[in-house]
């Protein structure tokens, strides 16, 4: 089945299956999330979408900003930067290359690759999002969907 560009494409099976494993091994270990903030793009949407039902929120509670679709590192701190005060802990849902090389900016700890589903998480002692940019940063943790091989 072709698509008409990427933008459309969706999640295949195994990326279906992991962003529905990584949202609820996130929940049972009561990782909170106040904002969930996503490109539009159909993958980042669907993996959205997944993560807040594990969260047993609704799907409008989803925040989409276009400019997350191909973002580069400026791109992300510029729409972190954008983000009401009023949430203090928020998941990003983008794509690659730009997430990988994002999340590599926010801490010393190096990433190559952000799979499909894997969540960095930083923590950050800011009162606005808009000091989170220049900000020390320290790293909490780096979950990968577990890899699965066929017998």
């Amino acid at each position: 089945m072709g698509f008409s560009n990427d933008f459309d494409r969706p999640l295949n099976d195994r990326g279906f299956r992991d962003a529905a494993e990584m949202g609820r091994k996130l929940f049972k270990k009561n990782t909170v999330i106040d904002q969930f903030v996503s490109s539009p793009a159909v993958r980042a949407k669907t993996t959205a979408e997944l993560f807040v039902s594990e969260f047993d929120r609704k799907l409008k509670e989803i925040f989409f900003i276009p400019s997350l679709y191909h973002a580069d590192t400026e791109t992300f701190y510029e729409v972190v930067r954008g983000l009401d005060d009023q949430y203090n802990n928020i998941a990003l849902f983008s794509h690659n290359p730009g997430i990988t090389d994002f999340a590599s900016s926010l801490s010393s700890t190096h990433i190559d690759n952000m799979p499909t589903g894997s969540v960095f998480a930083v923590t950050a002692p800011i009162d606005s999002w808009k000091d989170f940019s220049k900000a020390e940063k320290t790293f909490l943790f780096f979950y990968k969907p577990e890899e699965k091989t066929k017998v």
